[in-house]
């Protein structure tokens, strides 16, 4: 492996544009300083307080399974040991974002990427790209939880199918993840529940996808996702809640080419739209929307 490097996004005349990297690193624990430690901790305990009664429960029992409120920064290898004899997945170092066939390729062989660098003290609420904290806070958790675990593999192995398919189909792919992995509500026995690692993650998403009245909460449903538009630079406009793990690991079940065939000759939904068939949790008052583009 090689030594780590820090890769975010750089200042262009374009404004802010991702920068890839695509191998795979030492974690470097012993480089961390007293700072970035404290970081981890401040952001752990924030987010420990807040999300009782608001992350699922099988995101909480993962967290405390893992132990990731000990002290200090995780280290993967102590983590992939209670991983590994869950669920067969591990965790892997990498220096930042990477690119979808990489990316796909990791999930598909049970691999989760993980940034291995931690963001700094004034950027506690909010960084533009994904650190060691959302990645391996925002995510890993729920790797335990075998129905979860199974979805990521089959998600990373219909990526290299879309990947190869083209950039429309990948496109649809790529706002499941979003709607699901990324900003995911679940419908439970004592209430709806985040389980979506940017809300989880997040101090001020996880209280506005829960509780405030400006965003849609709609039924999940695998088309209507696949062909929403959605937000990055905002709270989300719509969050789609799904019943259970095992209703989410079903969709993944069919070969989604019919699918991106369809969607190809329909015009995307706007990320705010509530149409006539969707199941309804909460109409959206759409306080405080932004009004330009969605993607």
């Amino acid at each position: 492996m090689n030594t780590p490097r820090k890769i975010e996004h750089q200042q262009t005349d374009r404004g802010y544009v991702p920068v890839y990297a695509t191998g795979v690193v030492e974690q470097a624990w012993a480089s961390y300083s007293r700072g970035e430690h404290a970081v981890w901790d401040t952001l752990f305990q924030r987010q420990r307080e807040l999300l009782r009664g608001r992350a699922c429960r099988e995101f909480l029992d993962g967290v405390e399974r893992f132990g990731l409120g000990d002290g200090g920064i995780p280290k993967f290898a102590e983590l992939n040991t209670v991983l590994a004899a869950a669920t067969g997945w591990q965790v892997v170092a990498v220096e930042g974002l990477l690119p979808d066939e990489v990316f796909f390729d990791h999930l598909a062989n049970r691999r989760f990427p993980v940034s291995w660098w931690i963001r700094k003290p004034e950027q506690l609420d909010y960084l533009s790209e994904p650190d060691l904290f959302h990645d391996l806070f925002g995510h890993v958790p729920l790797l335990l939880n075998p129905v979860f675990a199974d979805y990521m593999q089959a998600y990373g192995r219909g990526g290299m199918k879309a990947f190869k398919i083209g950039p429309e189909a990948l496109m649809n792919l790529t706002r499941l993840y979003w709607y699901t992995v990324e900003f995911g509500l679940i419908d439970t026995a004592e209430g709806m529940r985040i389980y979506g690692a940017g809300i989880v993650s997040s101090k001020g998403e996880s209280v506005y996808s829960l509780d405030s009245p400006s965003p849609n909460r709609l039924g999940f449903d695998i088309e209507r996702v696949m062909n929403t538009r959605y937000r990055i630079d905002t709270y989300q406009q719509t969050y789609f809640v799904i019943d259970s793990f095992q209703q989410l690991f079903d969709a993944t079940g069919p070969d989604f080419t019919p699918l991106y065939a369809r969607l190809r000759q329909l015009p995307a939904h706007a990320a705010g739209d509530v149409l006539d068939g969707d199941r309804v949790f909460n109409r959206g008052d759409r306080a405080g929307w932004a009004t330009d583009a969605d993607r």
